[in-house]
């Protein structure tokens, strides 16, 4: 789950303690072993409402609690945003058919902490768009988190996203924006997925926050549905997210959220762009 980009942004970031990050890591890896048990049962002809009851009770027998229940009154324990769900999506009865993508967003809270992660999935042979929209998602989450380290910029970040999804014929969503993440769910900074080299925030040594770029193939108009929180592409076009929670080091950062292995359905293309 992200911020809206309209909301404001303040200054007041909090730099973590390394308890403070130690604990945040176990949240971020408890949501990471979630999304890899998604990953595990993924296949065509399962619902989305299937993917939610997993996460609930895997993330409930590991000692954790799922984040999304009942934020702000968001019915279900994970977001699934097929196709041209851009992000929120609230599972129910649609059925995964081969070709879909999925992003599913996991967000445990453990022992106090936040751990969030997303990853979009393929359900059987995605098509080539499917497989562009994709990639291209993927990799500018690499050039972002590869922008952070203590001095830079928060505009560092989005540049690098905003620059090669373009070149790539892609456009980024301006109305949600990665946040702040650590005892809250969401916290100060806003990380836009776009910007301008130099701009914004420096970075500091200690500063948590998500990377998640939401990655269309048409426009990045999106609308949100009567439910108030499924947010889509205007124009019906495939849409992608990966997300990775991050602590900013002095030698650039660490990835909380990391994976020690790949996802079956989702790191099906290694070495796409690079």
């Amino acid at each position: 789950m992200m911020f809206r980009g309209s909301e404001r942004s303040l200054n007041n970031v909090s730099i973590k303690s390394v308890r403070e990050v130690d604990l945040l890591r176990e949240a971020c890896q408890m949501a990471t072993a979630t999304l890899h048990g998604v990953d595990a049962m993924l296949a065509p002809g399962l619902t989305t409402e299937d993917l939610n009851r997993f996460v609930h009770e895997d993330t409930v027998r590991r000692g954790a609690w799922p984040a999304p229940l009942n934020y702000h009154g968001f019915p279900k324990s994970v977001c699934t945003s097929v196709n041209e769900v851009v992000c929120h999506g609230i599972p129910d009865k649609r059925v995964l058919e081969p070709g879909d993508i999925v992003n599913v967003d996991v967000t445990s809270i453990y022992k106090g902490f936040f751990g969030d992660t997303s990853a979009t999935f393929y359900i059987g042979d995605p098509s080539p768009e499917a497989k562009h929209v994709t990639e291209v998602s993927r990799h500018a989450l690499a050039l972002g988190i590869a922008e952070v380290r203590d001095g830079a910029r928060l505009g560092d970040i989005g540049a690098a996203i905003q620059h090669f999804a373009e070149a790539q014929g892609c456009s980024v969503v301006r109305a949600f924006v990665g946040h702040g993440i650590g005892r809250n769910f969401h916290e100060p900074p806003q990380v836009s997925h776009i910007g301008t080299r130099g701009s914004g925030m420096r970075l500091r040594a200690g500063m948590c926050f998500t990377i998640e770029p939401m990655i269309n193939l048409g426009n990045y108009d999106v609308e949100v549905l009567e439910d108030g929180w499924t947010a889509v592409t205007r124009d019906g076009s495939l849409s992608a997210q990966f997300e990775h929670t991050i602590v900013v080091t002095k030698s650039g950062c660490e990835v909380l959220t990391r994976r020690s292995a790949p996802l079956v359905h989702s790191d099906r293309f290694p070495g796409t762009f690079g």
